[in-house]
């Protein structure tokens, strides 16, 4: 197994859990993980034969740096005090941070799911997909719903984050519900639409 591949994003939807995250981990990540390992255990953090396993540790992209975060779990036995001894000495080379720290002071906060129910309904299925039409849909229809901040915000992570369209679509499903032009058509109006 490999580690997972998350977005910053994803991030802000783990409130109540917590977990250790370097910053700026370049090269192979299972090394990383396996090296981390390594010397939590010769520090006396990891207790009892324990490691962080790599499939349950997740990568993620931002500010243009590689990160991957820990997460602390029941089959992890770890010797918090030393850790957070170990994170402060180590900050300078591996940017280690507390997930719950992360999310508030990098990332805006986490969301909570009844935000997220929020989300307006947006028809881009069956628009010109052009990413910029879809943006500027999206954006239209989180201003319409009272959301302005939330259509700048979305707007600035796909014009100076998203590496490729795909990210993009998936940075504005995070904003808006992707329904279809179809949806809200009734049978006349669906009918005159096919002839």
């Amino acid at each position: 197994m490999s580690i997972k591949k998350i977005t910053a994003e994803d991030l802000r939807r783990m409130d109540g859990k917590e977990g250790l995250i370097l910053q700026g981990c370049g090269g192979s990540l299972d090394e990383w993980v396996d090296g981390i390992n390594d010397l939590l255990t010769e520090s006396g953090i990891l207790l009892e034969g324990t490691k962080f396993k790599a499939e349950n540790c997740s990568a993620f992209e931002h500010d243009g740096l590689t990160c991957l975060m820990f997460p602390f779990s029941e089959d992890v036995k770890l010797d918090v005090g030393r850790l957070a001894m170990w994170r402060l000495q180590t900050h300078g080379q591996f940017g280690g941070t507390w997930l719950s720290d992360y999310v508030p002071n990098r990332l805006g906060g986490f969301v909570d799911s009844a935000q997220e129910a929020q989300k307006p309904d947006c028809p881009l299925i069956g628009q010109d997909g052009n990413i910029f039409n879809l943006m500027g849909i999206a954006s239209r229809t989180l201003r319409q719903s009272g959301m302005p901040e939330q259509a700048t915000e979305m707007c600035s992570r796909i014009t100076e984050t998203a590496g490729s369209y795909s990210e993009a679509l998936s940075i504005i499903g995070e904003y808006v519900n992707i329904t279809s032009v179809d949806d809200g058509l009734g049978d006349d109006e669906d009918m005159e639409m096919r002839l």
